[in-house]
């Protein structure tokens, strides 16, 4: 299992992704924005942090780096792709993903535990392996991290079970509609959530939980 973590100017996460996905099991290497070419990886890892210091809005203009033509290519080819936080912000903002993150409800950064609530959808993609409402506690920290998209979206979405995360009741921490913490693409193997699965990987952070995020992405890649 070969992991690639793409890294921008401004990424502060991709070291712990790197971390997780060792964790997990297979060799995780780093790939910077400017690359055209994945190196051949099995799954890629777009991770959080404050790409291009999130000038614009979050993720606007990290979309247009050359990397995430190849993790387009990548994901159009069936490849899985995991987008944290602000790598979530990146999917939307490339169009690989439905919807669009905006500024927490109280205009406040947040920064605590949260508990996420797996939704159950194909199993050909990301939630292979989890348990239907399996319930995970992941840190989250953003600032821009409520979900949004119009009702007739969010409608179809759940028709067609790519709600991947919701906040489990009173754990919303930024007004997302319907609780939504995560969305997958149609074809299941592009998934994006603003909580954390790389700060939850080691017992001494509290919780182990992320591990799960990461072995879904490895099941699907194998």
């Amino acid at each position: 299992m070969i992991w690639g973590v793409l890294q921008f100017p401004g990424s502060c996460d991709e070291r712990d992704a790197l971390h997780a996905c060792e964790v997990v099991g297979g060799e995780a290497r780093l790939i910077w924005h400017e690359e055209r070419d994945l190196g051949g990886v099995d799954a890629v890892v777009v991770p959080g942090g404050f790409s291009y210091g999130d000038y614009l809005r979050a993720g606007a203009i990290a979309r247009f780096s050359p990397a995430m033509e190849a993790v387009a290519a990548h994901a159009a080819a069936g490849g899985p792709v995991l987008g944290i936080c602000n790598g979530f912000q990146v999917l939307c903002e490339a169009g690989l993903l439905p919807g669009a993150l905006l500024r927490n409800a109280d205009l406040r950064f947040v920064c605590r535990q949260a508990d996420l609530l797996v939704v159950d959808g194909p199993k050909t993609g990301l939630s292979d392996g989890f348990s239907a409402h399996q319930r995970l506690s992941i840190p989250v920290k953003h600032g821009e991290g409520r979900y949004y998209a119009p009702e007739e979206m969010l409608d179809a979405l759940e028709a067609r079970g790519q709600v991947a995360y919701r906040y489990a009741e009173g754990h919303n921490p930024n007004g997302s509609v319907r609780d939504i913490a995560g969305v997958r693409n149609e074809a299941g193997n592009v998934v994006g959530l603003m909580p954390h699965p790389e700060h939850a990987v080691d017992p001494l952070t509290g919780s182990t939980d992320g591990r799960a995020v990461f072995k879904a992405l490895e099941r699907a890649a194998a």
